[in-house]
């Protein structure tokens, strides 16, 4: 990066009253396009307010390119439909919030949708971010299933290679596992020692259960095969238009056995949304 920067002032940066400098160079037509090219690629609905968002995440691009203005970056990426860049692109602008067995009350209805059936479980975790959720999945199936829960699978995917990396790794924050009941931090944990000290992985019959892979929810085909017992699909859909989110619940129907389930996050309700599929409980849907 060159010591000769130009500078941008973006018109929220206001709101608290004092002036930000930035390094890089941010237009309007530069954010109207990005927030264009985030949905094309990906379906995902930037808000207005999520300026200093792009800006803060995108900036690490520009940089990494010794670029100051992000025209030169949004040229550079629309002459190369195909390039590596595009991943980064995407994976900058996705959002990963989660945590082990987030929004609890679904797991045990799990449990109990899932513990007297008689051959092997599959569900689909689809949007699996760093892995806390389909790894919880997976603990679901061993303390339900027990030796049986072995010939069953989580798939996982997740448009972010990055947050996927970490995931295949399954090692996290021993301060974010303690959070978790004792008994199963010892069951499916490894505390690290030495230089892993403050860390724990994911034990191996719980990480042998879950499989990673990209897809891209608005790609033409899935990388996955049904039918599945039960499709996570929590807090994803609040990134797509309503059109966006019709298509892909009628994509996953066909992909559900009849009696399989669909769990949504708190904020999102899929009955005004398709009729593919009604709703049987507290944001857990059966197929229509």
């Amino acid at each position: 990066m060159t010591e000769q920067r130009e500078r941008s002032i973006d018109a929220s940066q206001w709101a608290s009253g004092n002036q930000i400098e930035r390094d890089l160079v941010l237009t309007d037509a530069d954010f109207a396009r990005i927030r264009e090219l985030i949905y094309q690629r990906a379906g995902i609905v930037l808000a207005e307010h999520k300026r200093e968002m792009v800006y803060s995440r995108l900036a690490k691009r520009l940089r990494h390119h010794n670029m100051t203005r992000f025209t030169d970056y949004l040229v550079r990426l629309e002459r190369q439909p195909e390039a590596k860049e595009w991943e980064a692109f995407t994976n900058a602008l996705t959002t990963n919030l989660t945590a082990f067995f987030r929004e609890a009350h679904h797991f045990p209805l799990l449990a109990e949708h899932i513990r007297n059936k008689p051959g092997p479980v599959t569900i689909w975790c689809s949007a699996a971010s760093t892995g806390e959720e389909p790894y919880s999945l997976a603990m679901t199936l061993l303390e339900t299933l027990g030796p049986k829960a072995a010939q069953s699978k989580v798939i996982a995917t997740d448009i972010d290679t990055d947050a996927l990396s970490k995931a295949r790794m399954g090692i996290y924050p021993l301060e974010q596992v303690r959070k978790l009941d004792e008994a199963r931090v010892k069951r499916f944990f490894q505390k690290g020692t030495g230089q892993q000290q403050g860390l724990a992985r994911i034990r191996p019959e719980v990480s042998e259960l879950v499989e990673f892979l990209p897809l891209n929810l608005l790609a033409p085909q899935w990388p996955v095969k049904g039918p599945f017992d039960a499709v996570f699909c929590r807090n994803i859909m609040i990134y797509f238009d309503k059109e966006t989110q019709a298509k892909i619940l009628k994509r996953f129907a066909p992909l559900m056995k009849p009696e399989g389930l669909l769990f949504a996050g708190h904020s999102e309700n899929f009955s005004y949304i398709s009729d593919a599929f009604k709703l049987r409980g507290q944001t857990v849907y059966t197929r229509a």
